[in-house]
């Protein structure tokens, strides 16, 4: 059964135009430094609530908001996260899934239930495996990102800018990759100090990655570039 590491009974943020809960899957393959929320990497113990719970909280919350976002870790490890996703759209509800990409066969599993999805897009290619841990990611989520696109459904693809594994050459080059491939929507998120982090960086290098002159090549590529 799948792991549940939280719940968040209201968001305006995490689903594009959609006033939806949050449920926090717990469990990720990837081993991020810069992982936001480190906690949620291990499988171990018991959640902190049982899907059917969850089930109970969307019940009095049907016709109240728009949706449910499933998120992490990453919920795509979860072995019966498709029937979670069937379940919630017997509610009613929309779905949004935020992922690394890093399974893509159970995105293709999981897509005829989802509304839209949120792809972290964490490095250029050619630093994933360090970045994250593993080997042949960026594999994983190029494919990930190419049955999104084949499929048609809503999604961006968004970076993280943590300036301690990342420059804002890095972001220019995931943006012309992404564009190559036909990636529509393309998102910069800043990045922000959290409980236990332990080497947050300057809060001057957080913001350079803003600055006009090092935006300008990125929004060149996506006029309509999202920050957040």
């Amino acid at each position: 059964m799948s792991t549940v590491a939280g719940l968040v009974p209201f968001t305006s943020i995490d689903f594009p135009e959609h006033l939806a809960a949050v449920v926090f899957f717990k469990g990720c393959p990837l081993n991020c430094p810069f992982c936001h929320n480190p906690d949620l990497q291990m499988v171990d113990g018991q959640g902190v609530m049982s899907w059917q719970e969850v089930l109970q909280f969307l019940q009095t919350r049907q016709k109240r908001l728009d949706g449910a976002v499933f998120s992490g870790g990453e919920p795509l490890l979860q072995s019966d996260i498709v029937q979670c996703a069937q379940q919630v759209k017997q509610l009613g509800f929309k779905l949004g899934i935020h992922t690394s990409g890093v399974y893509p066969d159970k995105l293709s599993e999981i897509l005829p239930y989802t509304d839209w999805v949120g792809l972290d897009v964490k490095a250029p290619w050619d630093k994933y495996d360090m970045l994250c841990g593993r080997q042949n990611i960026a594999l994983k989520v190029q494919e990930s990102l190419k049955i999104l696109l084949d499929a048609g459904i809503s999604f961006e693809a968004r970076t993280t800018c943590d300036p301690i594994h990342l420059t804002p050459a890095d972001i220019v080059q995931i943006a012309s990759d992404l564009k190559n491939m036909g990636v529509p929507v393309y998102a910069l998120q800043k990045y922000r100090t959290f409980p236990g982090d332990k080497n947050p960086p300057a809060q001057l290098a957080i913001s350079a990655f803003f600055k006009p002159e090092n935006l300008i090549s990125v929004q060149n590529l996506y006029p309509n570039l999202i920050i957040r």
